[in-house]
């Protein structure tokens, strides 16, 4: 079993930027691939970035590429999501996710794991 459990979610001005960190209980985070998903209101729940178990692949949702970094550090069970040049469509929920496979996967589908979420506000 895994907990996760997210922070850094808050109100910043649209071109600001914010950290999100997701951490992870149990001994098995290292194996895991990790994903960052969102949801607005009323929408569904899209997938952001992901990372593999290591660190060395990662992938994006298009309209996050070049402002979003995804990142994780194993020894502190612990994975991050930069997030820069923030825009007034990034505001939702922010949700950390973990998957029970090393490879990591863009279908909330395929995660096993779900933080309760942390709220991002970007006013315009």
């Amino acid at each position: 079993q895994v907990q996760l459990v997210e922070s850094g979610g808050g109100l910043v001005q649209a071109g600001g930027s914010l950290r999100l960190s997701c951490a992870a209980s149990g001994r098995t985070f290292s194996t895991y691939a990790m994903g960052w998903f969102r949801q607005a209101p009323g929408k569904e729940r899209d997938f952001v970035a992901a990372i593999n178990w290591s660190g060395a692949s990662t992938d994006y949702a298009d309209s996050v590429k070049g402002r979003f970094t995804i990142s994780r550090d194993n020894t502190k069970n612990t994975m991050y999501l930069q997030m820069n040049s923030l825009k007034p469509e990034d505001t939702a929920v922010y949700f950390c996710a973990a998957r029970s496979r090393s490879e990591l996967r863009v279908g909330a589908t395929q995660y096993d794991y779900w933080g309760q979420g942390t709220q991002v506000t970007v006013s315009s």
